[in-house]
């Protein structure tokens, strides 16, 4: 058959500890390569807070996985998500080869999201330490035009 690249997004439950969320996306990688996949990459992007509730959780940890594959793989992997009670969403999708020339890798993008280096605070965001001192009474108070005022009823 011919392999296609698969990337799934799934959230892991956030209350877990480290060793039991490595051990959920270890099974996954496992179940991709059994059934004659190959987990070509794997970033994981951490905890990260809902927007709204899912399952009575506030918090989630979010994995993206992209791997080669067969179609017969992708209704395994969504049998064992919906079957594992720590997965809590997820979502794979067949990447076809528009979105592949113009798409960065989920590693690449979470590296670009995270600094490398604690960066110095640029000159221009500096603030003296006079001016966070500086007493709310010596503040002038900014101008204001005078087209914003209401007009005096007559």
């Amino acid at each position: 058959m011919n392999k296609k690249l698969y990337e799934s997004t799934f959230i892991i439950n956030a209350a877990l500890d480290d060793a039991q969320i490595d051990a959920v996306i270890e099974k996954v990688k496992d179940l991709i390569t059994k059934n004659g996949g190959e987990v070509r990459d794997l970033a994981k992007w951490g905890r990260k807070r809902f927007v709204y509730t899912i399952r009575k959780k506030n918090n989630g940890f979010y994995v993206v996985c992209e791997f080669n594959g067969t179609g017969d793989i992708i209704p395994k992997l969504e049998r064992h998500y919906q079957l594992d009670e720590s997965i809590l969403r997820y979502l794979t999708i067949a990447l076809d080869k528009k979105a592949l020339q113009s798409r960065i890798k989920p590693s690449d993008l979470l590296k670009q999201a995270t600094p490398e280096t604690p960066a110095a605070i640029p000159p221009a965001a500096a603030v003296p330490a006079t001016a966070v001192a500086a007493p709310a009474a010596t503040a002038e108070k900014p101008a204001v035009p005078a087209a914003s005022e209401p007009a005096p009823k007559a």
